[in-house]
């Protein structure tokens, strides 16, 4: 028995040696077809061609014990391997049938839910409630194309029942495409499939022009940007301090809550506007707070760039304007030299003037990024013991240096509904008018029990084919010396800074006066009494529709104030109570003629023939 199992092992192992050096006698290829058996829980199969000059190595896919003393290695495990690259090919050419085109089929061979064009849904069908696509269409700018419709209809049983039609359809546009020379339909010619032959030139293809062809030229493009001192967008801007400290420039802003968040820094280019609130002890707080103080808004020095360098420059803070705003709400230009600030006064225990109550930042930068000028204008006020907390407004904007700051339009050219009209005053050189959209023509804002003469008012900006009214209250006692009420009052209605033009478009330039449109004042005295006041005053604007009936443009062609006085004794007005309602409206009325039809003037023949024309007859 033992020797019949010798000669069996001898001869298995001259068999395996012929069939190892055949599979080794060529060099070029060698083609193999390997399924292996159950090893563990898996099963392994591999197919493929390997081309190499090197001996191909072939494993034991039956397990089988180790020899306990003839080998010490470690049987190697089989491995399942991914599918190779195939040698050639092309992607699969895209469909160019309508009817196989479903942009709303999401889910390969799942069938999506209402989407009427997936192949995959059959008996889903009848339980369709609709089709969430309707149609499927190739190129649109094509002059003819095929157009796929679906529908659901209702079988007798109730159930949704799919029907589809594929129909051409025309498109009658001058400039439609009448043929295509894609040979590949709605797509563009596919590209080459990457195999293990092309695989390399195909990456240099696509990966050149991010990488670059050189490798230090990215390093060399990163090197110059970093390179420059001035400032990038976002960067936090950077101010100095005493001995050389470098600190960061801080614009206050809300944080979770309205209150002021003094932490807040500024990025470079990123304007800003932001109101917040503070809860101050008025007493305390006068002259010690930081924030009520204009020198902590002023006393600023800024780097130019960003870069820590001793011989940057270093750009001073300059007051371009301050503001006195009065207890009622006055506001008063004022006059100070340089170097000189106001600082917050305690006048008595329920009395805080000088405080900071609007901060405007405007910074100039050139193209470098370099901060060359910081502008700002404030606004200080008064406030009272009652007012436990203080709100305070702050803007940033930045503009490059050269340029004007920008101006905002309300239209280009024709008014577009619900903007604020654009209005400004007339000088030698031409129309002014500020940068502010909020500075412009404007309306009392209507809050509840707003008295005429006391208080701050809210005001809210005349906009486009919007009307509006709005009023206060005027009390009798405040209207004792009437020749002083009747200016205040008329001042309350107008607003500060009343225009005295509009702009006929959205868009009108302002070196161009004739394009603006005068506000005409019109008048309406009542009886001669004792007490004069302006009751109401109106603003009628009128527009028309200008251009062509395709795309007509607002233009504005007229504006009117009328003011209407009172023609009956103020105590007659005031019905038996102790105040009258003072109003002020806006109307915008369209004068716009009716269009006519146009028709061209037939042309005139003007030829001119050669004296013998008619020669041998004439």
């Amino acid at each position: 028995m033992a020797a019949s199992a010798v000669v069996l092992w001898s001869t298995l192992s001259f068999s395996l040696f012929l069939w190892f050096s055949a599979a080794t006698a060529e060099e070029n290829t060698t083609s193999y077809s390997l399924s292996t058996a159950v090893y563990g829980d898996q099963n392994v199969t591999y197919n493929g061609t390997d081309s190499s000059t090197q001996p191909a190595e072939f494993e034991s896919t039956t397990p089988t014990a180790a020899p306990s003393s003839s080998s010490t290695e470690r049987p190697v495990q089989p491995t399942l391997s991914a599918d190779p690259l195939p040698v050639s090919g092309q992607l699969p050419t895209p469909a160019t049938s309508v009817d196989r085109l479903c942009p709303c089929d999401a889910h390969r061979d799942v069938c999506d839910i209402n989407c009427c064009c997936d192949r995959a849904c059959r008996e889903e069908v009848a339980l369709f409630t609709g089709c969430s696509l309707h149609s499927v269409s190739g190129n649109k700018q094509l002059c003819s194309r095929d157009v796929a419709s679906y529908s659901l209809g209702i079988t007798i049983d109730g159930y949704s029942e799919l029907q589809s039609s594929v129909q051409k359809e025309t498109n009658y546009d001058v400039f439609c495409i009448q043929s295509q020379s894609g040979a590949d339909g709605f797509s563009h010619p596919s590209p080459a499939l990457p195999t293990d032959s092309n695989f390399d030139s195909l990456f240099k293809q696509f990966t050149s022009f991010i990488f670059g062809s050189e490798e230090s030229s990215g390093q060399v493009l990163s090197a110059e940007l970093q390179g420059g001192s001035g400032y990038q967008y976002g960067d936090v801007m950077m101010t100095a301090g005493g001995r050389g400290h470098r600190g960061m420039f801080f614009l206050p802003a809300p944080g979770v809550t309205a209150y002021c968040m003094d932490t807040s820094a500024a990025a470079f280019l990123k304007d800003q506007s932001s109101q917040c609130s503070r809860h101050m002890v008025l007493e305390q707080d006068c002259s010690t707070l930081p924030a009520l103080s204009m020198d902590t808004y002023t006393n600023i020095q800024l780097f130019a760039g960003k870069e820590n360098d001793a011989a940057l420059e270093v750009v001073p803070v300059e007051v371009t304007s301050v503001i006195l705003q009065s207890v009622d709400g006055t506001q008063t230009e004022l006059q100070i030299s340089d170097g000189e600030h106001l600082s917050p006064v305690l006048l008595n225990p329920t009395l805080c003037a000088n405080v900071v109550l609007k901060v405007v930042y405007v910074m100039k930068y050139n193209p470098a990024g370099e901060i060359v000028k910081v502008m700002v204008s404030l606004v200080l006020g008064f406030v009272r013991e009652a007012v436990l907390i203080l709100d305070q407004e702050f803007q940033i904007t930045f503009v490059q240096d050269g340029e004007e700051v920008a101006v905002h339009y309300s239209g280009n050219p024709g008014y577009v509904v619900g903007l604020p009209l654009v209005s400004g005053t007339r000088t030698a050189d031409g129309i002014t008018r500020s940068i502010d959209p909020r500075d412009t023509l404007s309306l009392l804002h209507t809050a509840g029990d707003q008295d005429c003469l006391q208080g701050l008012h809210k005001r809210s900006p005349v906009l486009f084919s919007v009307d509006s009214v709005s009023g206060c209250k005027l009390r009798l006692e405040d209207a004792a010396n009437c020749s002083l009420v009747f200016q205040a009052l008329l001042d309350v209605l107008r607003g500060p800074n009343y225009p005295q033009y509009v702009a006929s478009f959205g868009n009108s330039p302002l070196e161009y006066p004739l394009d603006w449109v005068p506000i005409k004042n019109n008048s309406n005295p009542g009886e001669a009494q004792s007490c004069i006041i302006p009751l109401s005053l109106h603003l009628e604007i009128e527009w028309t529709k200008y251009g062509s009936l395709v795309n007509p443009q607002a233009q504005i062609v007229s504006v009117k104030e009328v003011i209407q006085t009172n023609v009956t004794s103020l105590d007659q007005l005031s019905g038996g109570s102790n105040t009258v309602s003072i109003t002020s409206s806006v109307a915008f009325i369209p004068v716009s003629a009716a269009a006519l039809p146009g028709y061209r003037a037939m042309p005139t023949i003007d030829a001119k023939l050669p004296f013998d024309f008619f020669f041998p007859f004439v």
